[in-house]
C-alpha cells in the first residue's frame, strides 16, 4: 500500500505499528516480519533514516574521519604536501546523508514489504495509532499484535539566562555545519561536545573553547580518558574550561539563518565572572526522550523518573488496558543506551519477541532477551585520540559492590602502534571480577582503537574465562597485541 493510500483510508489495520522510523524503528519492523507474511508500517514526522542517518553519527563521523587522517598524516616522515579541503569535506559528508533525501530508506523499507506513512502518531486506545499528516489529514491504524515506539530523543538546552534566545546551534546543526564558524564556544564536553569541538577545530576554527561544568572531559570513562582528550585538544589549539559555570549569554542580534549556518550577530557568554565573545554557541549537554504527544496517558504508560519509557528485558511496556503484551520501546526513547547500535540491537531482540508471540512460540533462550542492558555497552568516541569502551569502568564495578582487579598498558610500547604513526600515545585498561575470572569492563584510549573494542564486548558479553583468553593469539604487528600485554602484566608477579 503507498502513502497516498494509506491516507486516503479511514482505517487501516497492521499487524506491526512502529512509530519513528529510525534505525531502531526500521529494524524492529523488518525483524518482526521478515519472512512471515505479517505486515507492518513505519510512521515518521521527519526522515526515514531518523536522527543517525541525517544529523548523527552519519555526518558527525563524515567530519571526523579527514580531520583523523590528516593528524596521522602529519605524524608519519615521508608524506608531506597533504591539507584539508573543507568544501570537500562538507560535500562527502552531504553525499552520506543523501542531502536529505531519504527515499532511498523509503525504498528499502518497500522492498523489504514495510509500508511508510508520514506524520505525527499518538495512541488513542490500545493498539490504536491515529497519525496526522502535515496538512492535517488523520489516519486511523490498528495493529494486530504490537506497536513500537521507537521516536528518540533531542537536544536539550538547559535554563541558563539568554541562551535559548541566542538562537545556539544543537547537534543538527554542529553535524551539518555549512560554514565554520570563526569563534565558537562549546557548552558540554561528553561525546558531542569533544568530537565537535574536534572536527571544528580541524576544519579551521580559528577559536574554539569547550566549557564543561564537570572537572573532566567524558567523566562516566576512565580517569585517564580525560587526560589524553583533553591533552590532545589543547596541543591542537582548543581553549578547554572544566568545572566552568556558564552563568548567562548575551546575544541581541540573534536571527535563525537556516541549519548550519552561523546565527547572527556575536554571542557574550559569561563563564565564572568572565566575558567570552564568539561567533556561534553550540549546546552539547545531553538528550530528553521525545515522548511529547505520544499518547502515552491514554494507555496507561508511566514515565520514569528522567522521562524515559520504562520497559522489561523483552522491551515489553507495561500498560493498563488491553490484555496482553502488545506495546514495546527501543532505541534512545527506552533510556538505556542512548546510541545507534545498541537501539538496533535491542530493536532485533524486539522484532523476535514480537514474532514468537504472533506465532504462539514460548520466549526461551537468549535472542529474546536484553541481555546487553546497561552494563555491556560499545561505544566509540571518535575524538583525537579515539576512546573506546566497553562494560563497567573500575568505579562502577566498585560502586556495584563487585570485587574487582584491574590492569593498565601503555598502547604506546607496541610494535604495532608503533608503527602506526609516530609519538603515539594511548593507554588500556581491563577490570576484571575477581571471583569469576572474567572480564567486567575495558578502555582503549589511542588513534584508530575503535577495532579494539568488538572484542572486547565478546570477551564480556560471553563471560569468556581469562584462562581461556590468553590463548587467542593476536596477529604480529597489530595493536591487538595489547591483548597479550594486558594479561602478561596480570600475571606478573607482583613486587
Amino acid at each position: 500500500m503507498d502513502e497516498a493510500q494509506l491516507q486516503d483510508s479511514a482505517y487501516s489495520a497492521y499487524d506491526v505499528v512502529v512509530i519513528g522510523a529510525g534505525p531502531a524503528g526500521e529494524n524492529a519492523a523488518d525483524y518482526a516480519v521478515r519472512g512471515s507474511g505479517r505486515t507492518a508500517v513505519l510512521i515518521e514526522a521527519e526522515l526515514v533514516g531518523g536522527e543517525c542517518s541525517y544529523w548523527a553519527c552519519m555526518p558527525s563521523k563524515a567530519l571526523l574521519r579527514p580531520v583523523e587522517v590528516l593528524d596521522s598524516v602529519r605524524t608519519l616522515p615521508g608524506l608531506s604536501g597533504t591539507e584539508l579541503d573543507v568544501a570537500g569535506v562538507l560535500a562527502r559528508r552531504d553525499a552520506f546523508t543523501s542531502h536529505h533525501d531519504d527515499s532511498g530508506q523509503v525504498r528499502w523499507a518497500n522492498g523489504a514489504g514495510i509500508d511508510v506513512l508520514r506524520g505525527r502518531a499518538r495512541l488513542t486506545a490500545p493498539r490504536t495509532v491515529e497519525v496526522t499528516a502535515a496538512d492535517g489529514t488523520v489516519t486511523t491504524l490498528r495493529a494486530r499484535q504490537a506497536v513500537v515506539l521507537a521516536t528518540g530523543t533531542g537536544a536539550a538546552v538547559p535554563p541558563v539566562p539568554g541562551l535559548a534566545e541566542a538562537l545556539p546551534w544543537t547537534s543538527r546543526d554542529v553535524t551539518n555545519l555549512a560554514e565554520v564558524p570563526r569563534r565558537v564556544a562549546v557548552i558540554g564536553g561528553g561525546v558531542v561536545g569533544c568530537e565537535s569541538a574536534t572536527w571544528l577545530n580541524g576544519l579551521g576554527a580559528e577559536q574554539v573553547t569547550l566549557i564543561q561544568s564537570n572537572r573532566a572531559l567524558l567523566p562516566r570513562d576512565e580517569p585517564f580518558v580525560h587526560d589524553l582528550v583533553a591533552e590532545r585538544l589543547r596541543d591542537a589549539g582548543v581553549e578547554i574550561r572544566t568545572g566552568a559555570r556558564l552563568e548567562s549569554v548575551s546575544r541581541p542580534h540573534a536571527a535563525a539563518t537556516g541549519i548550519g549556518h552561523v546565527h547572527g550577530g556575536e554571542a557574550t557568554l559569561f563563564v565564572d565572572g568572565a566575558e567570552l565573545v564568539v561567533d556561534e554557541v553550540v549546546v552539547a549537554v545531553g538528550r530528553t526522550p521525545a515522548t511529547a504527544g505520544l499518547g502515552l496517558d491514554a494507555v496507561g504508560v508511566a514515565l520514569d523518573p528522567r522521562g524515559y519509557v520504562p520497559v522489561d528485558e523483552h522491551l515489553t511496556v507495561r500498560t493498563d488496558g488491553a490484555e496482553g503484551d502488545w506495546l514495546y520501546a527501543v532505541g534512545d526513547v527506552n533510556g538505556l543506551a542512548l546510541l545507534t547500535h545498541m537501539g538496533k540491537y535491542q530493536a532485533r531482540v524486539c522484532g523476535a519477541v514480537i514474532a514468537a508471540r504472533a506465532e504462539g512460540r514460548p520466549l526461551d533462550g537468549p535472542r529474546y532477551r536484553n541481555l546487553a542492558g546497561t552494563r555491556v555497552v560499545p561505544q566509540v568516541v571518535f575524538t583525537l585520540p579515539q576512546v573506546a569502551t566497553v562494560g563497567l569502568t573500575e568505579r562502577a564495578a566498585r560502586d556495584a559492590g563487585l570485587d574487582v582487579e584491574t590492569v593498565e598498558y601503555d598502547l604506546a610500547a607496541l610494535a604495532g602502534t608503533s608503527l602506526q604513526r609516530d609519538g603515539y600515545r594511548g593507554r588500556a585498561k581491563l577490570v576484571i571480577d575477581r571471583a569469576e575470572d572474567v572480564l567486567l569492563g575495558a578502555t582503549f584510549v589511542g588513534p584508530e582503537v575503535a577495532e579494539l573494542v568488538h572484542a572486547a564486548t565478546v570477551a564480556v558479553i560471553g563471560a569468556v574465562p581469562l584462562e581461556l583468553l590468553r590463548h587467542a593469539v593476536p596477529s604480529y604487528p597489530t595493536p591487538s597485541e595489547i591483548w597479550l600485554r594486558l594479561l602478561e602484566s596480570r600475571e606478573a608477579p607482583k613486587k
